[in-house]
This record gives C-alpha cells, structure tokens and sequence, in this order.
C-alpha cells in the first residue's frame, strides 16, 4: 500500500513576557493577574484558540519545565499544499501562506462576533510550506518582539512553529457502513479495494442473560471475557434500547481482519429519550490473534445534553497485559449531531522530542488521562495517529457521504493494524445513529428483520 503525502503544520511552545510598565494605565489588564489567549489563522483554514502562559519578564525559563502544549495543528493535504503554494491550477497565486496569531488579554469568547479580550499583539508570518513535503523545516523557534516598546524593555512573545512530512493511508467507505460497503484505499485518483464490511445483528437465545461476545467473535478470548465481564452485571431492560450491532472487516480474500462489536446497549436514560453520559453506549474493537478476537479498543458514545446538542465519545486503547486494570484514553470530544465532524487521535509531536520545539511527552487531543505511566503505549501513539469523518443525522443510507479515514504510516504495520482503525471509524459511525433520539425512527437498515428481534447483547 502506499501512502498519500501529508504536510502537519504545528504551532506550540507559546509565552509571553510584558514589561512592568512604571504608571500603569488604568484600562489596562495585566496578564500576570488575567488569562490571555490567541486565536491562530492560516489563510481559509478553520480558525484555532489557544491559551498564553504569562511569563514574568525577569524569568529565562518557561512554566513547567519548558514542556507546553502544541497550541494548533493544521493537517494538509496535497491539495491543500498546492492551493497554498500556488501550485494548483484552479488557485493560482505568487502569494506565501501566512500564518496570523492574533493575542489578547482576558478571557476567551466573543460578544456579538466581537472578541471579549483586550488585543496585545498581531504577528503575520510568511511560510514556505513547498519544502515541508519532503523534509521537517522550522519556520520560528524563539522569541519576537510585540507591541509598543518602552524605555526600558518591549513585550515579547513566544512561539516555535514548524512543519514536516506526515505521510498517510487514506481509506474510503463505498457507501453507510450499516449497507455492508467496499473500502477502498485513495491515493490521487487511484481507488483500489482492499476491505469489505459485513454489517449484521447479533442474536441469542431469550433466557441467555450474561453477556460475550458472538460466536464469530468467541473463540477461547479470555482477555475479551474478563473485559465484556467489567462491563457491568446484566439487568433486565424495559426501556427501549438499541443492541447487537456488529461490523466485521474482511480482506479481499474473505478473512476476517477486524471487528467493532456493541457490546453495551444504547439504551435512553430513566424519564428521557436519549442516551446519557452517565449510561453510555460501548463497542469492543476487535483484531484477529492466538486463533481469538482479542479486544484492541473500546469505543464509548452517549449524546450530550444542552444546546450544542452533539455526540460524546470516549476511546481508550486496551492494553495486552490481563492485568492492567484501566485502559488508556486516546480521545475524549464531541460532535454536532446535525452536521457531523471529524473524530481525531492527535497526540503531540511525532518526532519524539528531536527538535527544539518543546513539545510535550503526551498530550491528547481533547482527553484529561493519558496514562503516562504505560510509556510503551504512549511512545506508539504519539503524533497523528488518525482521524476519520463522521455524518450527521441529517441523512439517509444511500445519500450518505461514505467516511473517510485517515492513517499515519507510523500506525500501520500490517493490513489488520489498518482494519482496526477502519473497523473504529465504522463505530464512531453508527454510534451517531445508536444515538439518535428513541422519539424518532432508525433507517430501515438498521433495524432487524422481525425474524432477528429476539434478545440480543
């Protein structure tokens, strides 16, 4: 399989130092005493925000050992590159990409499309993002002076900001993972089938009350066992649930290399019609091993109340020791359950620390516990790991955009390693439609036939 070329651009390792002034002014806030924040631009991209450590101006060093947070990533394309770099012949232009930060004082948030925060400074910087595709360039590491300068000192801010190489596969769904589509692998304009998903509901019999995996999926997994056993004592259910889900993936030969199964209903919480946080929804993500599924992720998602109604999900990976007791969280967010969005594993710098960029050891995307004490699975799963995108409610089986998954090369070592991220992908999908509020209807193909709705788990 090859790869498709991707350029990941990063802007982290941020401070600021403002001088003392010796009168201050009196609508000033001083960020020793109040938050500051930037909000990060590149051309037409998504626009970012990002918290400011204040440093004081006496200090050489950064907060915390000089390890912050990368502040903004921004993942390209080739397309992406050519637009930006003048390359393409649709977006034509002599013009660099700039990269505009913008910070401010005070706490984030806008009132009437204006920004709550006092502005301190604005830095533009030109990027030559054409070199990026082949090698690691640093564009700035270091400190810049800001503002207005006094008598004595100037404000100064900073930033390290480079780009790099960050190949990756890129997979397709040929339709809703619910219809059992073809995937195919993109790269340019060649698609090539590699996969094939089976989309099935799972089915027992009706005084069977413990819970495991199907009889497909059972064979001998101990681990996968002790896992779904954790998950909770069986009860009985009079509430209306959604259940028995499962998306097998298969070679081209027909062999199974992966699985998402539904091993805790979705089921709506007592005096309402949707699915709670405190009453999740779970998928195991399973991958072939010993003549077994073995459980390689587990998937949570619950529908979130408030008005930004959206999806919550949790993913943590499962580690292989029997004896771990927790597994590590890779991601933690949420999507619009009307328009959709993308699900992203994103965990700090990939290059492990060989720059001068300071970048953190681990430091999830959206997610509190990494686990850092389990530094094998850290060091795998550092930098981009995946990401895929995700509908909506708002449509139907056949009119679906098909997911698209993203996969660092870092990740993949054999076909199976990409099926478990495909097979993860598929979950996060039907999870939206798992839930979707019990006042309304499933699409047909995600209701079983009468023959099959019998007790399933």
């Amino acid at each position: 399989m090859d790869p498709c070329p991707f350029v990941r651009l990063t802007v982290g390792n941020l401070a600021l130092k403002i001088p003392v002034a010796a009168k201050p002014v009196r609508s000033a806030v001083h960020p020793s005493s109040s938050p500051c924040f930037c909000v990060i631009k590149l051309n037409n991209f998504p626009i970012q925000n990002a918290a400011v450590p204040y440093i004081p101006p006496e200090s050489t060093q950064f907060p915390d050992g000089n390890s912050q947070a990368l502040a903004a990533t921004f993942h390209l394309n080739k397309s992406d590159v050519d637009r930006l770099t003048g390359k393409s012949s649709l977006f034509p232009t002599s013009k660099k990409p700039q990269l505009k930060i913008s910070v401010y004082s005070g706490p984030q948030g806008a009132t009437c499309g204006v920004s709550s925060g006092r502005l301190l400074a604005k830095i533009c910087m030109e990027l030559d993002l054409a070199a990026a595709e082949s090698k690691a360039v640093v564009f700035h590491n270091g400190w810049i002076n800001v503002g207005k300068e006094n008598k004595s000192s100037v404000s100064q801010f900073h930033l390290n900001v480079k780009a790099e190489p960050d190949p990756r596969f890129v997979f397709q769904f040929d339709g809703a993972p619910e219809c059992s589509p073809q995937v195919f692998q993109i790269r340019g304009n060649i698609r090539q089938p590699v996969f094939t998903c089976k989309f099935s509901f799972r089915t027992a019999d009706r005084n069977q009350r413990s819970r495991s995996l199907p009889t497909e999926h059972s064979g001998g997994g101990g681990v996968a066992r002790r896992w779904l056993s954790s998950l909770g004592s069986e009860r009985e259910r009079v509430v209306k649930e959604r259940k028995g889900w499962s998306i097998t993936v298969h070679d081209l030969s027909g062999s199974p290399v992966a699985a998402a199964s539904m091993v805790t209903p979705f089921v709506a919480s007592p005096g309402s019609d949707r699915v709670s946080r405190s009453n999740p929804g779970c998928w195991l993500i399973l991958r072939p091993g010993d003549s077994t599924w073995k459980p390689w992720g587990r998937l949570e998602a619950w529908r979130e109340r408030g008005s930004a109604d959206a999806i919550g999900y949790k993913f943590e990976l499962i580690p292989d020791s029997a004896s771990a007791a927790a597994g590590i969280v890779l991601a933690d967010s949420k999507i619009s359950c009307s328009k959709g969005g993308k699900f992203i594993i994103d965990n700090g710098n990939a290059s492990g620390g060989g720059s001068n960029a300071g970048s953190p050891v681990c430091s999830p995307h959206g997610s509190g516990d990494f686990g850092y004490g389990l530094w094998p699975y850290c060091s795998m799963y550092r930098g981009f790991v995946m990401a895929a995108s995700v509908e909506g409610e708002g449509y139907n089986g056949k009119t679906a955009a098909a997911p698209l998954v993203e996969v660092s090369v870092q990740q993949v070592k054999c076909l199976e390693d990409a099926a478990a991220f495909v097979a993860l992908a598929a979950a996060l999908d039907l999870s939206v439609d798992a839930c979707r509020l019990f006042s309304r209807k499933l699409r047909k193909e995600l209701c079983p036939p009468p023959s099959q709705d019998v007790m399933m788990f």
